[in-house]
């Protein structure tokens, strides 16, 4: 039990009173909280990894990367992702549970497979930090990526098993266009988030994952089309390398902060991120609150600590 946890690529997930968050962590982790100020602790997720990633990945671990769950269909999906830090090689797979509660004897998560790979010398993105968004007219898509090509978006079907047929790519987003190495692209962990008729594309840019030296932080652009152009407050595309700062660590509590996910908790939109402590380098969850201009643009509001 802890009123700031410990955490890394959180999804902040809403359901009746209580609120989850999963994140990155041995079979996947989970906290949740019934007042948004006291999470707890709860079992890791998946006990084992299906034989698929390991046919795929054979050095695969139980170190499993960035979740994403939404409630479609009548159960909930989570799609999380194996890799090899720094390469490109790398699964989105995807599991089903009727119920988030791990006290309740429907819980437990189902293999539904792979939904895509990423392979060195054939594919120039990586498919790591899934999000799942179902567009205003109800078709479910994936955005998804990490360096490399930047942030890429595609077609689901409806049933969340696979890419729809034909299928529909788009690019989303880049950190440095003009680019021409991986490392320059720093640019990973996108969130799409719907309000009052825009998708609003949040991704994270610079580095995590380096303690007290990190340097992630947080854009956001908009565009009233799922696969875009996304646009910043200065009409400047996302695929140019635009974005509107809306969180950045102060150097004073947070070195950096960053992998954002979306949600409206009690009627008000949370933005969830991960942030590392200047003083131990530990990344701690964070869930400010999300006010919007009078230009439909989102502001964070950040507490001290």
């Amino acid at each position: 039990m802890s009123d700031r946890p410990l955490v890394h690529d959180p999804s902040i997930v809403p359901c009746g009173d209580t609120t989850y968050v999963f994140g990155t962590g041995h079979g996947v982790s989970q906290l949740f909280t019934t007042d948004m100020h006291t999470w707890h602790y709860g079992r890791q997720c998946l006990d084992t990894l299906p034989r698929w990633v390991y046919e795929r990945l054979p050095r695969a671990s139980m170190h499993v990367w960035a979740p994403d769950v939404i409630y479609y269909g009548g159960q909930w999906h989570m799609f999380y992702c194996c890799s090899a830090f720094g390469k490109n090689t790398s699964v989105i797979g995807h599991a089903v549970s009727p119920t988030l509660n791990q006290q309740s004897s429907a819980y437990g998560w189902k293999d539904r497979g792979m939904i895509v790979q990423s392979v060195p010398g054939r594919d120039y993105w990586n498919a790591i930090d899934p999000n799942i968004v179902v567009d205003y007219d109800g078709m479910p898509w994936m955005t998804f990526g990490s360096f490399w090509g930047g942030i890429k978006l595609v077609r689901l079907n409806y049933n969340l098993d696979g890419i729809a047929y034909p299928e529909e790519w788009y690019d989303l987003a880049v950190r440095h266009p003009k680019a021409k190495r991986m490392l320059e692209n720093a640019i990973e962990a996108p969130y799409i988030f719907k309000h009052d008729g825009y998708y609003y594309l949040f991704v994270s840019i610079d580095y995590c994952c380096r303690g007290k030296e990190s340097t992630y932080r947080v854009v956001v652009g908009r565009s009233q089309k799922v696969s875009g152009p996304y646009v910043d407050h200065n009409n400047v595309p996302m695929t140019e390398g635009g974005g509107l700062l809306v969180a950045e660590g102060d150097k004073k509590e947070w070195s950096a902060m960053g992998h954002c996910s979306v949600a409206t908790v009690g009627g008000r939109d949370i933005l969830a991120l991960h942030a590392y402590d200047m003083q131990t380098g530990h990344s701690y969850l964070l869930t400010p609150q999300i006010e919007w201009d009078k230009d439909g643009w989102p502001k964070v509001v950040m507490s001290s600590k």
